[in-house]
């Protein structure tokens, strides 16, 4: 009878290790350390943009608009590890701009983001006038996927629950034999 109770916590105990090992990679996406432009920036001129992650980012997506809608990227975004460059078409006229991104992170999941930025271009004229924009710009976020880690709780409470039952089976299951003397703790 100890030694399926040591065996089972022993189990457990074990089960928590790896789980406390494991849960911090998975409940991680990969984020944005870094963009040029920078969030809320004014700049002169723009000729590409780049955006730094965390860790390695694959299939970007990079869309540059200005208030109106009008889009400026020129070409396909390029990741170079955890870097993402963007081209810009031609020289942009002032006014207010928004970069949207969308990657996906090393472990698979969607993350998306805006970063807001203005221009003042020198002797520049300004952007055509644009319907109104909400000023607050999204937050980044990650949607998709089902989180990894309460896969992983589920799998061990699994292990250990069948664990347990076995344990327990194969300790009732020898019948007491005739001249023997009952075990004590």
């Amino acid at each position: 009878m100890k030694s399926s109770f040591f065996r089972t916590l022993l189990v457990l105990c074990l089960s928590g290790v790896v789980l406390g090992l494991a849960a911090p990679s998975a409940l991680a996406h990969d984020s944005l350390k870094s963009s040029s432009p920078a969030k809320n920036a004014v700049v002169s001129g723009l000729d590409k943009i780049e955006l730094e992650f965390s860790a390695r980012v694959n299939f970007p997506a990079v869309v540059l608009t200005d208030a109106s809608g009008k889009r400026y990227e020129a070409g396909s975004p390029r990741a170079e590890g955890p870097k993402v460059v963007q081209n810009v078409t031609g020289p942009l006229p002032s006014g207010d701009y928004v970069i949207a991104w969308r990657v996906v992170s090393s472990d698979g999941h969607p993350v998306e983001g805006e970063i807001p930025f203005k221009v003042n271009a020198p002797g520049g004229a300004p952007a055509p006038a644009a319907p109104v924009v909400s000023a607050t710009p999204a937050a980044e976020t990650s949607q998709g996927a089902f989180p990894t880690w309460i896969l992983v709780v589920a799998v061990f409470v699994v292990i250990a629950v069948v664990v347990t039952f076995r344990t327990r089976a194969g300790s009732s299951s020898g019948a007491a034999k005739p001249g023997a003397t009952p075990e004590r703790d």
